[in-house]
């Protein structure tokens, strides 16, 4: 998985200069090989040669392994989603809650980048991210709850079975729209990039690392983006499942159906970041604070609640 993977996040950046180009009306990559497809490669080789420097003055084994560590939280993730049916590395029943676990661990890299290099900026860079991730995690966990309670499963492989009938994104439109909002946030993106704010905090806490250093760091990033569209598709698109069961979509490949449905999303990632304007610091915490979380909550109370009252009231009429 790892070598597909790679070439994905490769690319997904020529895909992302692209549209961003097309928003802005120029062209971009075009230089390198036929229409710029060669632009990645020539990026990763350019990263790769570079020199990698390390601050005199920094804690140079965290300084070094907090990208790597990095990285391979970014990587660990994949292990449990389903591409198709049975297409999975493992499958158990909490796949769920072990792709969240990854994802607070993954808080832990970014405070210790930010602290090793022993800058002001990249300190700062690593508490507003730190905070961040915290903070949208906990938003996101509610925002998931409805969804748990709808399913009955932290499965994915179950949570795709549970949706043959109607796609979650329909009846669970509100907390389909949250997620997404605090994905983008989860995932340090416009209009929520406050951590890598280059006006006021030059880079954030990467600001210090160049050559492959720089290059995990960013990986990682493009990583979890993917990763995230990809659990969207996963919990409210029906995964690998057809557009539609009764008309002649069913033979195309349950894998191309999910990749589909997961660059629907990367492509809206996209284009937030190339439409919206950037939150300042304070309005980014008390949307997370005083509004998802909240409207979280109470969305997975009506959620439940309905569901406890058709379940009584289908014993009745037994």
């Amino acid at each position: 998985m790892l070598v597909p993977l790679l070439l994905a996040i490769a690319f997904f950046t020529l895909y992302e200069r692209l549209i961003l180009a097309a928003l802005q009306r120029r062209q971009g990559p075009n230089v390198v090989g036929f229409y710029g497809l060669f632009q990645p490669i020539a990026d990763g080789l350019k990263l790769f040669v570079k020199e990698s420097i390390v601050p005199k003055s920094s804690n140079k084994m965290l300084f070094i392994f907090a990208p790597i560590f990095t990285f391979g939280l970014a990587i660990a993730g994949w292990v449990v989603l389903p591409l198709g049916d049975g297409a999975l590395i493992c499958d158990f029943r909490l796949s769920l809650l072990y792709v969240f676990m990854l994802s607070s661990l993954g808080v832990h890299t970014i405070i210790m980048a930010g602290w090793s290099s022993n800058s002001k900026y990249a300190f700062l860079g690593g508490l507003r991210s730190a905070a961040q991730m915290i903070s949208y995690e906990i938003s996101l966990g509610s925002v998931i709850l409805a969804v748990l309670v709808v399913a009955r499963t932290l499965n994915f492989s179950a949570i795709i079975d549970s949706q043959k009938t109607i796609w979650y994104a329909i009846p669970l439109l509100p907390i389909f729209i949250l997620f997404f909002i605090c994905a983008l946030a989860e995932t340090n993106r416009h209009p929520f990039d406050l951590p890598e704010a280059e006006a006021e905090l030059v880079s954030g806490y990467n600001v210090e690392y160049s050559a492959m250093g720089f290059a995990l760091f960013f990986l990682a990033e493009y990583s979890n983006i993917i990763l995230i569209s990809s659990i969207t598709t996963l919990l409210f698109l029906g995964g690998w499942a057809p557009f539609f069961n009764f008309m002649p979509f069913t033979w195309v490949p349950e894998t191309l159906n999910f990749a589909i449905k997961t660059m629907f999303f990367i492509t809206l990632f996209i284009i937030v970041r190339g439409t919206l304007p950037r939150y300042r610091y304070d309005q980014l915490m008390r949307l997370g604070w005083k509004v998802f979380l909240p409207f979280g909550l109470a969305f997975f109370l009506v959620y439940a609640s309905l569901l406890l009252a058709l379940n009584s009231g289908v014993e009745l009429v037994n």
